[in-house]
This record gives structure tokens, C-alpha cells and sequence, in this order.
């Protein structure tokens, strides 16, 4: 691929975006031309001045050290018979600042492109325009540019030479694009416009969202338009930014004089749903235009759930827009603050619920490559965060954060039926349970004394403390537990021989429970530990530990406590264990702690905190607070598999048989949920009438479907619609 072009440099780094050019001159009538490109930063090509794709952020963020992606556009409709080729590139990902420690240039040095413009002939004879040397490099508008900071851009500006396209060497593997597009995918108009008590004129969109805000203004040249972006106002209704840490997130036009302008950011996007206009053209404000743009991978929506609670469909539209606002190539943990890396533990919690609202397997393939490629590194650990930046130190070795090297293929796996993806990812789930293995403190079968996140962010272990109550060795034993299971099921699939696996899982369920329980209960009463031993499978006795989870949630006042690790499986071990007028409580629930309770604060998207802003208005901390965090969002599985009773099974993946075992609640009203699988569309839907449930299911024609009841109901069908009534 692009094995004649050569990567090239400007002689010398800027802040801004550079150009890269050159010319040639079509000879003969062309049949076709097509454009490979990829870069070191962001670029966007452009062809006779033509911007010849709609994707954004590209090349896309991989482990650049070990390969990149290039993409291939078909520009034949861009060639005339002289042309004028631009690369257009930026700071991003590969370099400028990436993490909160400041750290820039993880990947590259300086800004670098290669490229390849193929012309077909009418006549058969074939051209090639690759960069080398000969290409021209120029300053451009775009005067500075960062992901975190924002963009300037200078329509006063012109152009200035650098000279010459230096040519340099680079290492890293050149591979055709494996992960989604990222494309801008909706418009959103600004809600209201209003002065705060501290003075600033502010834009509320409604929506917090990850994008930009595209202006349309006319002004005098050289005025400025300033635009600094927030999630979230103060207890006064001040624009609040101290959660962005050391994020600018300022966005800075400057006009030509030229009539109206339009102006959006090529080279950054900002996590918001407020924008403050710092500076604007005296007079301009009534007739400026202001548009929120959404930016995220292009994924196919599968998943709809709407229920006769508002509060719940808020709920999971909140969900819904957290999964928008941090897929963006890479599954980030938020969008807005000097951070958006890949953390491992966030995704590995999300996935199940992504796969049902997306089709996120394209996606999420491409990054556990990364994942896998980094993991080779420390041989066979896997790191907080994919891909690895940062100094290795900053993010630790951890379980729960790990072990989406396994859960999250198996994710894939039974939501799509694919079993490429467990072939492809098979080395990096060995890896990860070797290491385990090699450098448990507990003998072979336990994991002591790792530095772990622990139940990150559990409201059991005192006021601002980040991680939970919950026995740390606990939990990393447990996931050992669980995530070699899901290997050796894995492994089963493809046809590996697991034995040797299957003596290791029994060994460290017998070592697990020797160690931390007592009289079959967890030695460390929480609710985590409950919910993970029911989800898991490793109680003796489900029901005395399911009691346990019970009585440990009243004694809370009927709230949770538990944080990202112990959150995503506490609604299925009261469900599934005789307790789901308990599970609904919560699920109900409106008072600190709760998913509800950021609803009725007026959330839009999911918070990192259960408490981002208590009920007096002020903040949990302006070190850690994001306002678009997708991790609690995780209860979206169980509003699916739970609620509206769609269930996938391991011996039939992607849907090719499934369960449709709904739990009503009156409290809910109704459920209507649909999924649309590799094998068709699945609606699950209720109603409560006057003491009778009407149920009405879709099965799609070449499936089957086991229909479980309230009462013990149960049959198998194959596709059709059906409708059933039951008191």
C-alpha cells in the first residue's frame, strides 16, 4: 500500500494546520482516479479545492507506533484537465496533547502525510502522483489548532511558503481503514438564549453532546468571534468550565470582511451542551445562525426502547446520547475535559449495551486490535487505557479494566454471531489470563495485591474517595474468574482444545471461594461483591447471597452504593434471583444515589458521578467531574434483556434463536423495544391493562424464539408475530 509515495514534512513545525500541495495536469480523458492518504495528525484532502469526503478526524486514532490507517476515496468526479492536490493536516491523536499530564508528540514529531493519487486512463494507461520531496508545503487560516484546547482560524490570514516537502522515515505499518467513518450526523438548533448573572452571553442547546458549532456571521474584518465551551451552569447559573481541567475548549474565528461567513472547527471537537460568547461583531448577534453539530463513528442505530415512564426513557435516551458523544473512533470516557482516552474498564462495562442501541462490531473490532497490538508490549497485560499513551506508569494494571481483552470479543461474538472476531482477538484473551496467571500474588488461582481501580467511583468507602469498599483482591480474582470461563467458552467456539483452561477456572472458583467467603456469603458484605458473585456464577448457594444483595439495598434506604464495576450487574442479580420488585425499586428509584436522580437534576447524558452536582447545586470536584460518562449507562442491558425480556443465547449467536422473556411493572406502564440483528428485527412489547398484561412479540422468519411468561408460561416459536394476554 502506497509503496511508492514517501511520507513527508514540512522543514519545520507550527501550531497550526500546514498544507501540503502540488500540481499535475490529466493528459488524456480520465476513466477513474482514486486517492489513498493517511497522515501523522489529522488531515483533510482536497482536490482543485474541493474537499473530496465527508469523514472527519482522519486517519482515525490507532497505535500509531505499529500501524495507521489509510483511506482510499474515489476523486474521479474531482479531476480536470489541471489540478491542484492539498493535504490539509493537523495537530491530533498522533500528536499535540493527549492526557492530563500535557504530554504532546506520543507518536510523531511533527506533522507528516503520504498520499497516492492513481489515474486511469480511458486508454488503460495509469498515472501516479505520490508525495516526495517535490511537493510544496504552506502555512494555512487554521492558526492553531489541539484537541483539547480548540481551533483558531484566521480568514486574514494568507497563506505563506515553507518550502520544499521534506521527506522522512517512518516505521509504522500502512493498513486500509478497518474502523467506521466518523461523520457529522445531526443538527441541533440552540434552545435559548440568555445573559448569566456573571454577564456572559450564553447559547444553551438543550443537549449535551460531543461536535462543534458551526456560525454563519457577517462582520468587520479582523473582528473575532470567541467561543468557550460548558457542560453544565453553576448553583448561581454562571457558565461553569473548571471540569474541563486545563481544556481550553475555545474556539476563535476571525473575519475577512467578506458578507457572511461560516465557520466550524476541522481539527477539534468539544464535549457540550453551553457555549459562552466571549467576543462577537458589535450588532451581529440577532442575525448570526448558530448550529450544534454531532460528531461520532458512523454506526447503524439496532436498538429502540421506549416505556410509559418518562423519567426512564429519559434515562435511556441519556444513555443513548453518552454512547454518541464517546464514540467517536475510539470508545472514550468523556468527550469534553484533557482526557477522551480509551479506557479499557468504561467500554468493558458499556459494550453489551452499545452492541443493542448500535451495531458497534466493526467498531469495536478495530479497536480491540489496538488493544491487542499494545497488549504485546507488556506481555500480555493489558493497560487502563487503547491505545497506550502517557507514560506506561500513569495508568495502571487493573482488573474489571483488563479484562475487556475478553469480555468485550465475547460481547461481539454473541451479538453478531462473528466468529472472526474471537479467532482474531483468541492470542490477546490468552495473553491476558497468562498474566494473570504468571503474576498473581496468591499462588497460580488468586490475584492479590495488584494495584487495582477497584468498584471506581462506589459510594461505600466515605465521602470523595474513589474507590469503593469492596475487597480489590476480590474483585481481581473474581474477574479471573469470570473472564476465563468466558475464554474457555471462547475457545470451545473455534474449536481450541481448553482443557487446560476449563482445570484452571475450577481452580480459581475453588481458590475464590475458600478465600472470600464465609458460611457461603462474600467476606466483604457489599453490594458489589454480591451482585459480581451472582453475575458470575460463583456462589454455592444463589439464593442465601441473593438475600444477602437484598437486605444490604434496604439497609441503604432502597438506594445503590455500588460504582462502575459493581453497577452494571446489580439490577440482574435481584431479577434473576427472585427479587425484581427490589431491582424495580432501584431502577424507580429518585433519591441520591440512583439513575434518577441526574434525570430529575437534568441531565441529558450520563454523569461520571452519581453526585456531579448535589442537590444544592455544587459540584462533586472540578479535578474528576465529567457530565458525559457512559459507564452507568450500562443499565440499558437490563431495560433490553430484563424489561423488555430480549435475550440472546450462546448456543445460537447473533440472534439465530433467542429468549423473549419479559418482566412487567406496572409502575412502567408499558415496554416497546425492538433490536435489529444480523437475522432480522425483534420487537418485544407490554401493556398493563386492568389487571392483564397484552404482550405482542416479533420474530424474524429463519429464527426461533423461546416465549418465557410471568407464571411459568413457555413456547418455542419461529418467525411471525404473535400476541398474548395473560392476568
Amino acid at each position: 500500500m502506497l509503496t511508492n509515495a514517501r511520507w513527508i514534512q514540512a522543514q519545520s513545525d507550527c501550531a497550526g494546520a500546514v498544507s501540503f500541495e502540488t500540481s499535475f495536469v490529466a493528459k488524456k480523458a480520465v476513466r477513474k482516479a482514486t486517492l489513498q492518504a493517511t497522515a501523522m495528525g489529522l488531515y483533510e484532502p482536497y482536490i482543485n479545492g474541493q474537499r473530496v469526503t465527508m469523514n472527519r478526524f482522519m486517519p482515525g486514532w490507532t497505535s500509531y507506533r505499529h500501524r495507521v490507517q489509510v483511506q482510499t476515496m474515489d476523486v474521479t468526479a474531482c479531476i480536470k484537465q489541471e489540478n491542484r492536490i492539498c493535504l490539509l493536516c493537523g495537530n491530533g491523536w498522533a500528536l499535540g496533547r493527549i492526557g492530563w499530564k500535557g504530554d504532546d508528540k506520543h507518536y510523531a514529531s511533527n506533522k507528516a502525510v503520504i498520499a497516492c493519487l492513481t489515474v486511469e486512463y480511458e486508454d488503460g494507461d495509469r498515472e501516479e502522483i505520490i508525495t516526495d520531496h517535490r511537493w510544496s508545503v504552506f502555512t494555512s487560516q487554521i492558526v492553531a489548532s489541539d484537541l483539547y484546547d480548540g481551533e483558531t482560524v484566521d480568514h486574514c490570514a494568507e497563506p505563506e511558503g515553507l518550502g520544499a516537502a521534506v521527506e522522512v522515515e517512518m516505521s509504522t505499518l500502512l493498513i486500509p481503514q478497518e474502523g467506521e467513518d466518523i461523520r457529522e450526523q445531526e443538527r441541533i438548533a440552540p434552545v435559548r438564549r440568555f445573559v448569566t448573572p456573571a454577564g456572559e452571553t450564553v447559547l444553551d442547546f438543550g443537549q449535551n453532546l460531543a461536535g462543534y458549532v458551526e456560525i454563519r456571521v457577517s462582520g468587520k474584518r479582523g473582528e473575532r468571534v470567541v467561543m468557550r465551551h460548558a457542560e453544565i451552569l453553576d448553583k448561581n447559573g454562571n457558565f461553569y468550565t473548571e471540569n474541563m481541567r486545563s481544556a481550553l475548549t475555545t474556539n476563535t474565528y476571525i473575519l475577512s470582511g467578506d458578507g457572511v461567513e461560516c465557520f466550524k472547527p476541522t481539527f477539534t471537537w468539544q464535549g457540550f451542551r453551553y457555549i459562552a460568547l466571549d467576543e462577537f461583531p458589535e450588532g451581529a448577534l440577532e442575525s448570526a445562525e448558530f448550529t450544534a453539530i454531532v460528531v461520532h463513528s458512523e454506526m447503524k442505530r439496532t436498538g429502540r426502547f421506549v416505556c410509559g415512564d418518562e423519567k426512564i426513557n429519559q434515562l435511556y435516551h441519556n444513555l443513548v446520547w453518552g454512547q454518541k458523544g464517546n464514540f467517536i473512533d475510539v470508545p472514550t470516557d468523556c468527550p469534553q475535559r484533557d482526557e477522551r482516552l480509551g479506557w479499557t474498564g468504561d467500554a468493558q462495562v458499556f459494550c453489551q449495551t452499545a452492541a443493542l442501541n448500535f451495531d458497534v462490531r466493526k467498531f469495536f473490532k478495530k479497536w480491540l486490535k489496538d488493544l491487542a497490538i499494545d497488549q504485546k508490549e507488556e506481555n500480555g497485560a493489558v493497560r487502563g487505557i487503547a491505545p497506550v499513551v502517557m507514560d506506561r506508569s500513569i495508568t495502571r494494571i487493573s482488573a474489571a479494566w483488563g479484562d475487556a481483552a475478553v469480555i468485550c470479543p465475547w460481547v461481539i461474538y454473541l451479538t453478531y454471531g462473528d466468529k472472526q472476531v474471537l479467532v482474531d482477538q483468541f492470542d490477546s484473551m490468552r495473553g491476558w489470563i497468562e498474566y494473570i496467571r504468571r503474576i498473581a500474588d496468591g499462588g497460580e488461582f488468586l490475584w492479590l495485591n495488584g494495584d487495582h481501580y477497584g468498584d471506581w467511583l462506589a459510594m461505600d468507602n466515605g465521602e470523595g474517595v474513589y474507590e469503593g469498599a469492596t475487597d480489590k483482591d476480590f474483585i481481581a480474582t473474581a474477574f479471573y474468574a469470570y473472564s476465563t470461563g468466558l475464554f474457555v467458552k471462547a475457545g470451545k467456539v473455534i474449536g481450541r482444545d481448553m482443557s487446560e483452561y476449563e482445570e484452571l477456572y475450577q481452580s480459581i472458583v475453588k481458590a475464590f471461594a475458600e478465600r472470600f467467603t464465609s458460611d457461603g456469603l462474600p467476606v466483604c458484605h457489599t453490594q458489589t461483591a454480591c451482585a459480581m458473585m451472582l453475575y458470575m456464577e460463583l456462589c454455592e448457594d444463589r439464593q442465601k447471597v441473593a438475600d444477602e444483595l437484598a437486605e444490604l439495598v434496604r439497609e441503604n434506604g432502597c438506594r445503590l452504593n455500588t460504582g462502575f464495576v459493581g453497577t452494571p450487574y446489580l439490577l440482574y442479580a435481584l431479577s434473576e434471583n427472585g427479587h425484581t420488585d427490589l431491582a424495580y425499586d432501584l431502577l424507580f428509584q429518585e433519591k441520591f444515589p440512583s439513575w434518577l436522580y441526574s434525570v430529575n437534576q437534568g441531565a441529558t447524558t450520563i454523569w461520571e458521578h452519581w453526585d456531579g452536582v448535589n442537590d444544592k447545586g455544587e459540584m462533586w470536584s472540578k479535578a474528576m467531574n465529567s457530565f458525559n460518562h457512559y459507564a452507568y449507562g450500562a443499565v440499558g442491558e437490563w431495560l433490553y434483556r430484563t424489561a423488555a425480556g430480549i435475550r440472546a443465547v450462546e448456543d445460537a449467536p447473533g440472534f439465530k434463536r433467542f429468549e423473549l422473556c419479559p418482566v412487567p411493572d406496572k409502575r412502567l406502564g408499558f415496554v416497546d423495544a425492538s433490536i435489529k440483528t444480523v437475522n432480522g428485527e425483534i420487537r418485544s412489547a407490554w401493556f398493563a391493562q386492568e389487571g392483564m398484561v397484552r404482550y405482542e412479540f416479533t420474530v424474524p422468519e429463519n429464527t426461533e424464539a423461546i416465549i418465557k411468561l410471568p407464571g411459568g408460561v413457555e413456547n418455542t416459536v419461529g418467525g411471525g408475530r404473535y400476541v398474548m394476554i395473560m392476568k
